[in-house]
């Protein structure tokens, strides 16, 4: 197993890890809707699959 030579600091180690957070999900509102749901993806609302506004998909 790999052992480093010299220790790493600690502000050197938390730059590394400055990306490493999460995130909290875009929410966006359906405009013919109103429903709210993810940023660019489609929701089911009432039976109707829709995106961007607009039914993509009925269930049959």
């Amino acid at each position: 197993m790999a052992h480093p030579k010299h220790k790493i600091s600690k502000s050197r180690r938390d730059k590394r890890r400055t990306h490493d957070k999460a995130v909290v999900p875009t929410i966006a509102t359906c405009p013919t809707t109103g429903e709210a749901h993810l940023m660019h993806r489609a929701h089911w609302y009432e039976g109707k699959l829709y995106y961007k506004g607009k039914v993509v998909m009925e269930k049959a």
